[in-house]
């Protein structure tokens, strides 16, 4: 009797043994399996976080390029506009000192006028409207020089509204041709800054 009671004893603990082994087995695998996933998904969020990290990086670096090629290019065409103005605006300055200068009137007025009366063609009759504050300079040259030039006889006024230069045209035909200060500035700065930027920057 205490021989089959001890049997069933070992038989018992043997038995719990064998399947208290196999449950702690069973339990390693698993925590071993968890462990390789928690592993793994950690390991998978650590490469998205670098990838994103350096596709930031590289987007920054991107942008950051841009910005600054950007800045240069405008800073470069400032200075450019900057360097033109200059240039022009000293251009400007001696073609409105010439063109208030009463000799150059004179001369280019007096090339006009023989320019509408060339000898092969039938004279032409023409109008001048001269600057108000020339009129003490340049009235008896018109009178006397120009009409001559002009056989079609010529009609002098004085304005105020002409600063610099002279209006000219065809008697009566109703339009006038500007040579006044502002318009050889006009065509001076519009040939100039071109040409200004073509000689500096290729």
């Amino acid at each position: 009797m205490q021989n089959k009671l001890q049997e069933l004893t070992d038989k018992l603990y043997n038995e719990g043994l064998s399947k208290g082994k196999q449950e702690a087995e069973q339990m390693k695998a698993n925590a071993k399996n968890e462990a390789a996933q928690i592993i793994a998904k950690a390991k998978e969020e650590a490469e998205a976080i670098i990838k994103k990290a350096q596709d930031d990086a590289a987007e920054l670096k991107a942008k950051t390029e841009n910005d600054i090629k950007m800045a240069s290019s405008q800073a470069f065409t400032a200075v450019k506009q900057q360097i033109e103005s200059v240039i022009v605006s000293k251009s400007l300055k001696s073609v409105k000192e010439a063109v208030q200068d009463t000799e150059f009137i004179k001369t280019i007025l007096a090339s006009i006028v023989s320019a509408f009366n060339p000898a092969s063609s039938e004279p032409v009759a023409l109008e001048v409207i001269l600057p108000a504050d020339k009129k003490a300079e340049l009235e008896k040259f018109a009178q006397e020089k120009l009409a001559q030039a002009c056989k079609a006889g010529i009609d002098i006024q004085f304005s105020r509204s002409v600063a610099g230069g002279f209006k000219i045209g065809p008697k009566g035909e109703g339009y006038m041709i500007s040579f006044t200060d502002k318009d050889f500035e006009n065509i001076i700065s519009e040939y100039l800054r071109p040409k200004t930027r073509e000689l500096l920057f290729g």
